[in-house]
């Protein structure tokens, strides 16, 4: 009886002790912050995480960027390339394997002299080769067609055909055609066929990548205007944190300061160093020396009609240097470019002047230009260009000749403005005051150049 009791009365008591039993007890205060904290320490977790990756991912764009600058840095030093084009498949042909690269340079061009030049010469310095002066009024220029593909995986072959109107005549010539190798070890590469020497800064350029419409007067006077030969040339890149380069060539020795291709056809050779770097984000430079030797056998000079013949060894040692400025590298913008080279030819053997018998010659000849080139917007360009020349007085035999320097110094200043549409276009306008000559001259210039289709990038 009693244990039922004690049982009544503890059903009774127990909604008393646990009234909120099986009933949800509202959240206090503590709950509540603890609750936020715990949410607001998770979006922090996941914000930490979001902007980890976002700076790993960063970090990677910004290390491949500088790896392509240096690449390209690297690249602008390096000899004019041409389009690379896909290989043909090993083991078959495919039918569109053949894919050449097509590019079309039209270029056209307006002189007017002070003085008649028909009778234009510069006393010491008869001129071989490609040079003189332009004919007067307008004329067309050389309209140049580039051809470019990789041959296989490799070599990879240029082509350029230059044609020109001359004395009213279209003549079309093949001007370069060569192979070069692809992938040669130890950052060493072969160009085999007919190409622009490696000498000196200038020589290598083509006439549309020229800053003034003409050659400076030592480009004339020694190389005839550019050295052009037949031969083979071997490149080696130095592994090194800046630019060097070394080269050399074997030639045929049949174009001018050459001639004749003397020894069996091996009538000259050349060597070169080159070495350039940067400075910063906006200046880069580059410094070039070059030897170039030429055994000439009948080297034709002067007079087209009455010209004089040269037998002997000729040396041309020359030194170039550049200097390119780009507010953080950007060109495109605003640049500014100074270019200087210093020529100096030493040459031994025996003219045959016209009416005579051959006379011994031994005479050194020297030259420099400086040129500077501004562009402070995108599409216009502001050029100055001097140059002098010197010679030894060879003796009273060639008194009255045109290897008489007739106590002169040739020199020439020019200014250029130019405007370009795009890359593909260029209008420019030159002044020269020339007094290179016998008498000073004044000689404006017009000029366009326009390009179609694919061309190879240009050096340095």
């Amino acid at each position: 009886m009693k244990n039922e009791l004690r049982r009544l009365l503890l059903v009774a008591l127990l909604p008393l002790a646990f009234p909120l039993w099986g009933q949800d007890q509202p959240a206090t205060e503590i709950d509540i912050l603890r609750s936020e904290l715990t949410q607001i320490r998770a979006e922090y977790d996941a914000r930490i995480e979001d902007l980890e990756r976002r700076l790993e991912a960063a970090e990677h764009k910004t290390e491949q960027a500088s790896q392509e600058a240096s690449q390209a840095t690297l690249a602008a030093y390096e000899p004019e390339t041409v389009p690379a084009v896909t290989p043909a498949p090993t083991g078959a042909v495919a039918n569109n394997a053949f894919n050449p690269a097509l590019g079309v340079i039209f270029q056209g061009q307006a002189w007017a002299y002070e003085n008649d030049p028909e009778q234009y010469y510069i006393p010491g310095f008869p001129m071989g080769g490609e040079t003189g002066l332009a004919p007067e009024g307008f004329s067309l220029a050389e309209t140049e067609i580039n051809i470019s593909a990789n041959v296989d995986d490799k070599f990879t072959a240029w082509l350029t055909i230059p044609i020109a109107v001359e004395d009213g005549e279209v003549g079309i010539e093949l001007e370069e055609a060569w192979v070069e190798t692809l992938k040669l070890p130890a950052g060493l590469s072969l160009r085999m066929g007919r190409f622009f020497s490696d000498i000196g800064y200038l020589n290598s350029k083509h006439f549309h990548s020229w800053d003034f419409t003409d050659q400076p007067l030592v480009y004339q006077v020694f190389l005839g205007g550019q050295y052009l030969d037949d031969g083979l040339q071997a490149r080696w890149l130095a592994p090194t944190d800046f630019y060097l380069e070394l080269s050399g060539e074997l030639l045929r020795g049949d174009r001018y300061p050459a001639g004749g291709a003397s020894n069996s056809g091996l009538g000259s050779y050349t060597l070169t160093a080159k070495s350039g770097g940067d400075i910063g984000f906006s200046n880069s430079w580059l410094l070039g020396f070059s030897w170039l030797h030429a055994n000439s056998n009948g080297r034709e000079s002067g007079d087209e009609d009455d010209p004089i013949f040269f037998d002997g060894d000729s040396d041309l040692l020359i030194a170039d240097f550049v200097w390119k400025w780009a507010p953080s590298g950007n060109s495109r913008q605003r640049n500014f470019k100074f270019q200087a080279e210093y020529m100096w030819r030493m040459e031994d053997g025996d003219y045959a002047l016209p009416h005579s018998s051959q006379l011994p010659w031994d005479a050194d000849q020297s030259g420099w230009y400086a040129q500077a080139i501004y562009q402070p917007w995108p599409q216009w360009r502001f050029g100055g260009r001097i140059e002098r020349l010197s010679s030894d007085t060879p003796g009273p035999e060639f008194s009255g000749s045109v290897l008489d320097p007739m106590g002169m110094n040739p020199s020439r200043y020019s200014l250029m403005v130019d405007w370009a549409n795009s890359e593909f276009s260029r209008l420019r306008m030159q002044y020269n005051r020339d007094k290179a000559g016998t008498e000073n001259d004044n000689q404006f210039a017009l000029q366009y150049i326009y390009s179609i289709g694919a061309h190879g990038a240009h050096a340095f």
